[in-house]
């Protein structure tokens, strides 16, 4: 590579190369340099790393970036020239800048850089006359291209278009350029290209540039918005259309009605919504929050969530949160009012609704429900039925929770034909196939949960269940499992007790029963067995089940680790039945039957986009939440029930799960780190304001609309909030370790409660937010930062990552460069080991395995204070052992968590070293996996929830 070419690639960097040759230098005490001025400067040995790096991406480019090999070889070089200086200086301790430069090409040649050695050579020689040519380089003339219409026809590209929807995608944004995507979009064309080719061209050129700037996120989205408006406009006016975004400030409002006519006539949008009024409802579109997409959530919608006909999308993004917030106003009174209202909070970012609801709401099959929890009864009939329940949730994107606990064990007589059954294990087989048969119409993976509690004869067959060896028969390598722990247990393994397990057909109550009740029912049925009266049972050591349970977590990543007792304790509704199972992503605690299969209905709070300069915006954050529940709440009559268990359960108990996202990047906004008590104290009040004001909402609504049936006998009737029932708790199991301040003025509140009543039975789940926190650009739900820099996969392909507010914040301190990414590249994303970043920004910017975990289960026991439900809880170790996982599992109990999720350990499988370029889509799938086996950074299983 020429001297040249290192200057070249020196200018079109995103940050200027600032080491240059003249002005290596080396801090050490008491060494100083000579400059070429005269000036003498004291060493920093760290610059000689970042020339030498620089050398080695100009000269081999993007096969350089992150590669091990040149992260040592540019350590041991600067080293030796260090040294060499050293010995050279004697006692001086002053030497020229020109001896910096003799070393550097010294330590190249001795090395056998050849190729770098040389170019840096020409680069002193020839410095000064490529400084003055590098802006002299001339544009090539573009040749005549020709675009090829759908229809076959030929006509002359426009590039005064293509460069003018570039220059409007970079407009507003800092750090961005128009021109680097042009060369490259230009640099992709050819004579004859399509009209699907030229639009994805742009959008594939500003991809490459995310890792650099994050901006360019935006850009892309941008451009990928200019494809959809021509898709869109030209199917619903039946004639080719396109329009920039400062056209759609005037084209949006014509569009909509467009929009809604295609959409009845294809049999895809409620008829019922054209006869809202159209001109009304267009008029509050508000076309300028297209820009607000990241690159990552607009293509998420394109590929998953807009409506389409044939493969080409007529949705619009706004017309798309309209169309959902119509679906949710159609039972309204004043409708418009209400979807003007609704609408404004979707496409703000404040909330976001579950993807049941944006998949569904305002179409002919308006199934808007997250969740499903179901017990499965104990005889074929019953089984079977439970698994065609479970095809028909699925099929309309509901994520499902199965309690298989009464369902006899293995060796458990059936007197119908006098044998012996299989046990619970073959048909969980069963309802595994069956959920990857029914895939949500191909939007996504069916996915399903099964529940055992761990009492249960079949339960170590159970723990093994998602094992890669073994019988495959009795594998269910698709669908997720959970142990549903009674505290009983927890107690047997703290005293290095013994356990029995049983069958269900031989102790029937064990299921229904929780707290002091199951642990009599449960002594009285060991001293059964005990004198031989039980057919079915097995002794072992309580600590040796908790110890393969938790083998079995870190290896597979199953069964999830739940506790029955305080789910129940806690519960509102313990007067009218028994939770058994939680869901799909552990944050749903609700009652299930033979007769009610229990349904819930989420949405996220953004929190971050509830910060202001002074904290949490306490008057902002209860707007929004008063909307949010009266949009869930409207969820329960509008939603289309598969089966009449669900709609019996719902329109009884009329639960939601009001939840949050952004906790992450809420607390960078703030310049607090995870791991601290200052993340706790956050944590606790931001939960506090949610659970206040939507128990505040739900009152609201009673006094409006009623309160729901069952709520006579409910804690809430008693005046028992959820931060109230923190002491049956501490009652039923006396060392549990929970706080119990708080700041708002929950008395008048709790009396509004008991004379008003509730509209809702529970108010309150955190969820995993997996593809709608995609959707609005921020952090997933309450978890910590994956990486800084990754590739995020999902079922539209890869995606660059990189932390924004990081970039800022290096920015400003002049450490962003190219060297910067490379080194982030290295350390997998982690700032913790990069030289050059200071301490405060290691701390900020800590990510998930390097957080203590006890950190992530104090800040989660301080919000569990508040729910009503439970939340989703990853738990992440980067170095396990099985005595921390001990720990870690035990705390989570004694500080009263209702359920854990995800397991999530660090693993041998690293950031693709050499480039991130080229690796967004689905054109190049690269792995970006540091979690731990069977976990993967977007699961299916996350997003059947959200």
């Amino acid at each position: 590579m020429s001297a040249t070419s290192i200057l070249q690639h020196e200018e079109t960097s995103f940050v200027p190369l600032s080491a240059k040759p003249d002005e290596i230098i080396f801090h050490e005490p008491g060494y100083h340099i000579i400059r070429r001025n005269g000036a003498i400067t004291p060493f920093d040995a760290r610059k000689i790393s970042v020339a030498l790096t620089k050398a080695f991406l100009a000269v081999e480019g993007s096969a350089a970036a992150g590669s091990r090999r040149v992260h040592e070889a540019v350590e041991e070089l600067t080293e030796q020239v260090v040294s060499a200086l050293m010995r050279r200086s004697g006692e001086g301790r002053l030497f020229h800048i020109e001896d910096v430069q003799d070393q550097v090409e010294l330590a190249l040649m001795r090395g056998e850089h050849h190729k770098i050695a040389r170019a840096y050579v020409l680069y002193r020689e020839e410095r000064a006359r490529e400084r003055a040519q590098e802006k002299a380089v001339e544009s090539l003339a573009t040749p005549a291209i020709n675009m090829t219409a759908e229809d076959g026809s030929r006509r002359l590209l426009d590039e005064t278009r293509l460069a003018a929807i570039i220059e409007e995608a970079c407009e507003g944004l800092d750090a961005v350029s128009a021109a680097p995507i042009l060369t490259e979009t230009r640099r992709n064309l050819y004579d004859g290209i399509t009209q699907d080719e030229l639009s994805l061209a742009p959008i594939m050129a500003a991809r490459t540039l995310i890792e650099q700037e994050p901006n360019y996120a935006y850009v892309a989205a941008r451009l990928l918005m200019d494809r959809l408006r021509r898709e869109a406009l030209t199917l619903v006016s039946d004639r080719a259309e396109q329009a920039t975004q400062a056209e759609m400030t005037t084209r949006y409002a014509s569009y909509f009605p467009e929009f809604i006519r295609t959409g009845v006539e294809a049999g895809l949008i409620d008829p019922e919504l054209s006869r809202f009024d159209l001109k009304r409802i267009a008029a509050a579109l508000k076309p300028e929050r297209d820009l607000n997409f990241q690159y990552l959530g607009l293509q998420t919608l394109y590929d998953r969530y807009f409506l389409h006909r044939q493969g080409k999308r007529f949705e619009l993004p706004q017309a798309f949160f309209m169309r959902v917030a119509m679906g949710l106003a159609v039972r309204e009174v004043d409708r418009e009012a209400r979807a003007i209202e609704f609408y404004d909070l979707l496409s703000s970012f404040d909330f976001m609704a579950s993807t049941p609801t944006l998949f569904n709401s305002g179409t002919t099959r308006p199934q808007l429900s997250s969740c499903f929890l179901t017990t499965i009864g104990d005889d074929l009939d019953a089984i079977f039925k439970g698994v065609k329940d479970n095809a028909l949730l699925a099929k309309y994107s509901g994520g499902i929770g199965n309690d298989w606990t009464q369902v006899r064990g293995l060796g458990a007589h059936i007197k119908g034909t006098n044998g012996e059954s299989q046990g619970v294990v073959p048909f969980l087989k069963v309802a595994n196939d069956t959920a990857i048969a029914v895939n949500q119409g191909g939007k996504r993976k069916g996915a399903v949960c099964a529940y055992l509690e761990t009492w249960h004869v079949d339960i170590e067959e159970f723990l093994d269940l998602r094992k890669n060896t073994g019988d495959d028969r009795r594998r269910t390598h698709d669908m997720n499992t959970a142990n549903w722990v009674p505290d009983l247990f927890m107690e047997r393994v703290e005293a290095d007790g013994e356990w029995t397990l049983f069958s269900p057909d031989e102790t029937p109550d064990l299921h229904d029963l929780y707290g002091p009740a199951f642990r009599a029912a449960y002594e009285a049925y060991e001293a059964k067995a005990a004198r031989g009266e039980m057919k079915v049972f097995r002794k072992l050591r309580a600590v040796d089940l908790w110890r393969r349970m938790l083998t079995m977590l870190f290896e597979t990543g199953h069964p999830w680790v739940t506790f029955k007792d305080p789910c129940n304790i806690r519960s509102p509704q313990q007067h009218v039945g028994v939770v058994h199972s939680s869901n799909l992503c552990t944050e749903i605690t609700l009652n299930t039957s033979k007769d009610e299969v229990a349904v819930c209905n989420l949405g996220s709070i953004n929190l971050v986009n509830h910060i202001s300069g002074d904290g949490l915006d306490m008057e902002h954050l209860a707007r929004t939440v008063k909307t949010a529940m009266r949009m869930l709440d409207n969820v329960i009559d509008i939603n289309f029930y598969t089966i009449p268990e669900a709609r019996a359960s719902n329109l009884r108990h009329r639960p939601v799960g009001l939840g949050l996202m952004g906790f992450q990047d809420a607390l960078q906004k703030l310049r607090i780190a995870y791991s601290s008590p200052e993340a706790v104290e956050l944590a606790d009040r931001s939960m506090e304001a949610i659970s206040y004001h939507a128990i505040s909402a739900s009152v609201d609504l009673a006094a409006e609309r009623g309160r729901y049936s069952s709520f006579e006998g409910s804690l809430w009737s008693k005046g028992i909030l959820p931060i109230d029932s923190i002491r049956l708790l501490k009652e039923a199991r006396p060392g549990v370790d929970m706080d119990e301040t708080s700041t708002l003025d929950w008395e008048s509140l709790r009396e509004r409660v008991k004379t008003v009543g509730m509209r809702n039975s529970n108010t309150m789940a955190i969820a995993p937010t997996a593809t709608i926190s995609n959707i609005c650009g921020v952090s997933q739900s309450i978890e910590p930062a994956y990486q800084n820099l990754f590739v995020k996969s999902n079922m539209s392909g890869d995606f660059t990552v990189v932390n924004a507010q990081l970039v800022h914040d290096l920015k400003a301190r002049g450490l962003w460069d190219e060297v910067m990414v490379s080194d982030l590249k290295y350390f997998d994303g982690s700032v913790g080991q990069i030289d050059r970043i200071p301490d405060d920004l290691k701390i900020l910017y800590a990510t998930a395995f390097e957080i203590d975990a006890s950190w992530l289960i104090e800040a989660a026991s301080r919000r569990q204070k508040w729910i009503d439900q439970a939340q989703s809880l990853n738990l992440y170790m980067a170095n396990p052992s099985g005595r921390k996982l001990d720990e870690l599992y035990r705390l989570a109990w004694r500080k009263g968590l209702k359920t854990t999720y995800y397991l999530r350990s660090s693993s041998a499988t690293h950031v693709e070293k050499s480039t991130l370029k080229g690796t967004d889509g689905k054109l190049n799938a690269v792995t970006a996996a540091a979690w731990g086996k069977a976990c993967a950074i977007d699961d299916p299983e996350c997003e059947a929830c959200q």
